[in-house]
């Protein structure tokens, strides 16, 4: 399942809701990424993630797909916020889960590797000198490169 929102999720409810109902789940893996007041050593007072509709959706719901062609999972969840957000606020919420750990490990790492690096989101940092826009980093780029020839 593929959300984008503005507002705020509760990872507990999330965590229950995908879980509710299903006995054949032996682990669940969950990731909550969190804007941080720095980056790089400089102040963060905010982020503003952009994204376009439609477009953004279409591109998550198929790295989605890609993990579950790769890995044995049972459910898996991807919630991604966007708008004006500040340190302390929670952005994504990836849970991936699967009869057994590994596969949900795997799906889960991998779906955050490609957030991080390939997801149509642009962020825009403020802080006391102003705004910039976030650039990739080669160490993002090369985390995710290792899931290009498949799992490992």
């Amino acid at each position: 399942m593929i959300r984008i929102q503005q507002e705020p999720f509760d990872a507990g409810a999330e965590l229950q809701a995908l879980k509710a109902g299903k006995t054949n789940i032996g682990g669940t893996v969950m990731f909550l990424g969190t804007v941080r007041d720095l980056s790089e050593g400089a102040e963060i007072r905010a982020m503003t993630l952009e994204h376009y509709p439609g477009m953004t959706e279409k591109a998550l719901a198929e790295i989605e797909q890609q993990a579950q062609r790769r890995w044995p999972l049972d459910a898996s969840l991807i919630i991604h916020r966007h708008g004006r957000l500040e340190p302390g606020e929670d952005i994504v919420l990836v849970i991936t889960a699967s009869a057994h750990r590994e596969a949900a490990f795997e799906a889960c790492h991998f779906l955050i590797d490609w957030l991080k690096t390939k997801a149509p989101f642009w962020k825009l940092e403020e802080n006391p000198h102003g705004a910039q826009w976030v650039a990739a980093k080669d160490s993002d780029d090369a985390a995710a490169a290792r899931w290009e020839t498949g799992p490992p």
